[in-house]
């Protein structure tokens, strides 16, 4: 593979062809200047439902991994396939010479991270985790709202939300793939929002986290240690006495339900409904719509502020013009131009922290006490 630094456009593969790929990866890899889509990886595309030599008969299509890999035109693999097969996959573009993106949760354990890392050094390639609800524009806005002069004061409490009534669990490995494989609601959902919390506020002193089955009425815990949690309540504590929660359930049932909510010093801010993103692209929209991204005046998040004389005011807070998910894929591409780790979007060494967060969740579950973090 030529020297990423003699390169401006980069050819990318897909391993998998589901709903990742063709919703969250395909769009924006065809929109990216840096990116052009060269491959495609389907094991079985002529008894799927969804056909990639179908839909994209000018790319070049694979059905085995090591011919996929062995193409010396290919540059970078994106990895759309469930959980527990990210190690072994991104292992092996490495070893084979490319740069790796790999869909959320990144893998199951902090130790794989750990051997990733270390080999991405070694064949001085990048990865990136595609946390692209980084770029949801409710998570942008209230990233504006804490930043250098803070309108809302010194943070005493954030609650990230994703809440919905599903009682029926899902057929795909969302809804079949143990915890211990990067599965459940703490994997899937899990990852998003303590990814959220992790950018804003750091690692946390402490965890404390009550994982559940709300459709069979369980709790994990010493009596049901390995039971694949559906929703949860993952509390992190850190030294300024801040608490912030990353909370997820399948009982919800709200017609608008909860986002955001966050509480300082000099005001507070909730937002309700989810970023318009993914009900769009499955929707059919084209990312270049001009309403792409947007959300209607009804949705727009409520600012209470405190005045100096303690008289509190509500104001509408519209989201800030969005930046949508092309985002990861555009810093992506400029980060491997340069090959600089430090321009990767989402560094695999910041997933590997939201790992350490979720696995002290995990064992504050079971254990039914507050993990301490180092």
């Amino acid at each position: 593979m030529a020297d990423s630094t003699t390169k401006s456009t980069f050819n990318v593969g897909v391993i998998g062809y589901g709903l990742s790929a063709t919703i969250f990866h395909i769009p924006f890899i065809t929109i990216t200047p840096s990116f052009k889509l060269h491959s495609i990886l389907q094991r079985d595309p002529a008894n799927s439902a969804l056909s990639a030599p179908r839909d994209h008969p000018d790319v070049k299509h694979f059905t085995t991994l090591d011919q996929f890999l062995d193409d010396a035109a290919l540059d970078v693999v994106i990895i759309t396939t469930p959980p527990q097969t990210h190690f072994s996959f991104a292992q092996k573009a490495l070893q084979a010479g490319k740069h790796v993106l790999v869909e959320k949760p990144f893998v199951p354990t902090m130790s794989e991270a750990d051997a990733l890392i270390n080999l991405a050094k070694e064949k001085g390639r990048l990865i990136c985790v595609y946390q692209n609800r980084r770029w949801d524009s409710d998570f942008l806005t209230v990233q504006k709202l804490l930043a250098g002069g803070n309108k809302l004061g010194r943070i005493v409490e954030f609650e990230t939300h994703f809440d919905r009534f599903r009682l029926e669990k899902p057929t795909s490995w969302k809804g079949s793939l143990g915890i211990d494989q990067g599965g459940s609601a703490l994997y899937d959902l899990g990852t998003h929002l303590i990814d959220q919390i992790y950018v804003l506020f750091g690692m946390p002193r402490g965890v404390f986290a009550t994982l559940s089955s709300q459709r069979d009425g369980l709790l994990v815990g010493p009596q049901n240690p390995n039971l694949d949690p559906d929703s949860f309540t993952v509390q992190l504590s850190y030294d300024n006495g801040l608490i912030a929660c990353a909370r997820a359930a399948v009982a919800s049932a709200e017609v608008h339900q909860p986002r955001f909510r966050i509480r300082g010093t000099k005001g507070s801010y909730r937002k309700v409904g989810l970023d318009t993103q993914e009900p769009q692209l499955k929707a059919g929209m084209k990312t270049s719509d001009a309403n792409f991204g947007r959300e209607g005046a009804e949705w727009n998040g409520k600012l209470t502020l405190v005045d100096g004389n303690g008289n509190t005011q509500e104001q509408d807070c519209p989201n800030v013009e969005p930046e949508t998910y092309s985002k990861i894929y555009e810093l992506f591409g400029q980060a491997i131009i340069q090959n600089r780790e430090q321009d990767v979007p989402v560094p695999a060494s910041q997933a590997r922290d939201v790992l350490q967060i979720i696995e002290a969740a995990k064992e504050s579950a079971r254990s039914r006490r507050e993990v301490q973090l180092s």
